[in-house]
């Protein structure tokens, strides 16, 4: 049974998540579960697969991994076991290049890099709450794409551990990665139709 049947106040932690069965997908932020329903649309697919090939063919050779949703990422707030944790998001696309944050249950900790892809359901939750924690995990580079817009908004991690102003490019751009300054994102590609 899924989190919704539950009290709406009650907090729920990794070792919840890990229970639910309920054939839905789930992120939990602070404790408080959404439900990542309904499934992506094909223009969400589209950019997130462009944006996959284009990363992926640059880490070739290189010590970063990519992974694409669905794909576990514990944000702990400390040292707590897994089983407390709190936090468990899946990114529409994450880079790790600390391999020892790696598992068979996903990542441990901030990836360097998240893109997330928004849509009428999930861009306040992106926009607002992944950004919230994100930041305080210290994910060092947050991409947020919006597929209606064909803007993609780039938050990098400043001197203070906070989010600085973003970079906001257009389809007609060609973005270098902050974490990568020699990858070069060419969003005309990324936002074909």
């Amino acid at each position: 049974m899924g989190p919704l049947a539950l009290k709406q106040e009650e907090r729920f932690t990794y070792g919840d998540y890990l229970t639910w069965d309920d054939g839905e997908r789930w992120e939990l932020i602070d404790g408080v579960p959404y439900n990542m329903s309904p499934a992506p649309r094909v223009r969400h697919q589209l950019i997130l697969g462009e944006l996959h090939r284009q990363v992926a063919n640059w880490l070739l050779d290189k010590p970063c991994q990519l992974f694409l949703a669905p794909f576990d990422v514990r944000l702990p707030e400390a040292d707590e076991s897994d089983d407390l944790v709190e936090t468990v998001v899946q990114p529409d696309l994450s880079v790790v290049c600390d391999k020892t944050k790696l598992d068979d249950a996903g990542c441990r900790g901030a990836p360097d890099l998240i893109v997330e892809i928004l849509s009428p359901s999930t861009a306040h939750k992106d926009l607002k709450v992944k950004f919230d924690r994100y930041e305080r995990a210290g994910v060092r580079e947050y991409w947020i794409v919006d597929p209606t817009g064909s803007t993609v908004q780039i938050y990098t991690v400043g001197m203070d551990g906070k989010y600085g102003r973003p970079e906001v490019f257009g389809a007609v751009d060609r973005v270098s990665v902050g974490i990568f300054p020699e990858l070069e994102i060419d969003l005309a590609t990324v936002f074909a139709e």
